[in-house]
């Protein structure tokens, strides 16, 4: 599946956001970025929740032990950097993965960061802690997990049951936080306190979610915004619609390449991207059902599908490269990006291109 990603080259703020898509755009500091989310997360623990609805908003608020380079556009073990863990390694065995820890860093109420907070965090993980979280979505994660161990305060061995190489992987994924040791879990639900680039400002369920730049943060000169502000808006065409009137920055995610294409009538002066994703989308038939549960009738459904009208929405993105490329290098319109993979040039030679 291939998603669009929109931003309105308005104001100040978008030109932090913009950056990943463009890097050659120089970053700017300063300024609020408005976004949306097409859902309200029930709280704002990352821990306790499964979709990117907390996700997203709440991951600027924590910081990993590690993570995926967020200038490498496709995640892999190579990709993997030092977050809360300035290195790591593995024994012989490959039983233990002993995490270095940086010294200085404070979470949001100026408490230090220590190896007893990831322990902490992963004991609450196993379900070892005497304080639980409400759901424990990602526990079976962690079935192969002996125990999690502080070497002093600047040192963490994760001990596995056997050796399990991508172990890190899961460490690395926006949903394996630290959490502080001193806070109760119940109070991370709405008040969350991390180590991260923004401290949470305020979480209004079905409304909005708030998050500011945190001035003490650890590493030098970030984050670039000012904060982020995230307004729920569930249905698609209306966050289009905030979209093009200005009163976001940036739209994301269900937007189809007919309706990128409205969006830029509308909003010329957006920067529009359009990115392969691991989510599909399907048409599910119930086949115990009449008229479906006749094959004929499902060949005949699949057989009317209009391959050519898909291979046209397929084909436009790059037919709009193709204009843009010929503008001036420099132009701000020259960002567009699309792909469309060899075989798919292959079975639609039929379009233009």
């Amino acid at each position: 599946m291939m998603r669009n990603l929109c931003v309105l080259a308005a104001g100040g703020a978008w030109l932090a956001a913009v950056a990943m898509a463009n890097p050659a755009i120089a970053q700017k500091r300063g300024g609020i970025l408005k976004s949306y989310s097409i859902d309200s997360p029930a709280s704002m623990s990352i821990h306790e929740e499964v979709t990117i609805y907390a996700l997203r908003p709440v991951m600027g608020v924590f910081n990993n032990l590690v993570m995926y380079d967020q200038h490498v556009k496709q995640n892999s073990m190579q990709s993997i950097v030092p977050d809360l863990a300035s290195s790591w390694i593995w024994d012989e065995d490959g039983t233990r993965l002993t995490f270095k820890l940086r010294e200085g860093v404070r979470w949001h109420d100026g408490k230090p960061f220590t190896a007893k907070d990831v322990k902490c965090t992963w004991d609450l993980l196993q379900g070892k802690a005497s304080e639980k979280f409400r759901i424990n979505p990602r526990k079976a994660w962690y079935r192969n997990l002996e125990e999690v161990t502080a070497n002093g305060d600047y040192e963490a061995t994760f001990r596995l049951k056997r050796p399990q190489p991508a172990f890190i992987a899961l460490l690395a994924s926006g949903f394996s936080p630290v959490y502080p040791c001193h806070v109760p879990p119940k109070d991370m639900r709405q008040h969350p306190i991390g180590t991260g680039p923004f401290k949470l400002v305020e979480f209004k369920p079905n409304e909005s979610i708030k998050v500011t730049r945190n001035p003490d943060y650890w590493k030098p000169d970030r984050p670039y915004l000012d904060g982020i502000e995230y307004t729920i808006i569930r249905n698609v065409s209306t966050a289009i619609l905030t979209f093009v009137s200005g009163k976001l920055d940036i739209t994301f995610g269900g937007l189809s390449v007919p309706l990128t294409r409205d969006l830029k009538s509308q909003a010329p002066e957006a920067f529009c991207e359009l990115n392969p994703t691991n989510v599909s989308r399907n048409l599910v038939i119930n086949r115990d059902v009449a008229p479906f549960d006749n094959p004929d009738w499902r060949h005949a459904a699949a057989a009317r599908r209009d391959l050519g009208h898909a291979a046209r929405d397929v084909a436009q993105p790059a037919r709009l490269r193709a204009r843009r490329n010929q503008e001036p290098q420099g132009s701000p319109r020259n960002h567009a990006k699309a792909r469309l993979w060899p075989e798919q040039k292959a079975e639609h030679q039929g379009v233009d291109a």
